[in-house]
């Protein structure tokens, strides 16, 4: 049997191979993703640095890593972004869901979507967790729903990519 991925929040120390993964997830499915490789590039790695600085971490907002073992790259990421408006505050969002192809079927996208869902039921306040699939992405979704979360909705055309319009399921899941 196969060890379980190691899962921990990332920092600062992480940001360069985040972004390097988060590059890599931009190419490889660009109608899952709004941002653009081609937006990201140009933000650079810099647009995660307070992120990873971990001080909203308790409050809701922070990003996953996924590791075969401590001294091994990082193969998959996961955010959890909280709402900021004040009326929305019970509200947060599933945000970048990648895992490297050289990681996939192993569980990796599973153990960070469970240890996102702890830790966002440690958060006060926070009663509902949101995300965006695309509608074509057929493993993602059944992930999901395995995790307890529920097609609310569909937005047509969500997406444009390269002149292809792509469908988005909306999906909730209640703490």
């Amino acid at each position: 049997m196969e060890r379980a991925p190691l899962i921990r929040q990332l920092n600062p120390a992480d940001r360069d191979a985040f972004f390097q993964l988060r590059l890599r997830a931009l190419l490889a499915h660009p109608e899952s993703f709004s941002q653009s490789h081609q937006e990201a590039l140009q933000k650079g790695p810099e647009q995660y640095d307070a992120k990873l600085q971990g001080a909203q971490a308790a409050e809701g907002d922070f990003v996953l890593g996924a590791f075969a073992a401590a001294d091994q790259p990082l193969i998959g990421a996961v955010g959890l972004a909280r709402n900021q408006r004040l009326k929305e505050r019970h509200k947060a969002s599933v945000v970048g869901m990648y895992v490297a192809p050289e990681a996939a079927g192993r569980g990796v996208g599973r153990a960070l979507l469970t240890e996102l869902l702890a830790r966002a039921e440690r958060v006060a306040g926070l009663r509902q967790i949101q995300l965006v699939v695309a509608s074509k992405n057929d493993a993602a979704r059944h992930l999901y729903e395995s995790a307890g979360f529920r097609c609310y909705g569909r937005e047509i055309e969500g997406l444009c990519v390269d002149g292809a319009f792509n469908d988005a399921d909306l999906m909730a899941r209640f703490i």
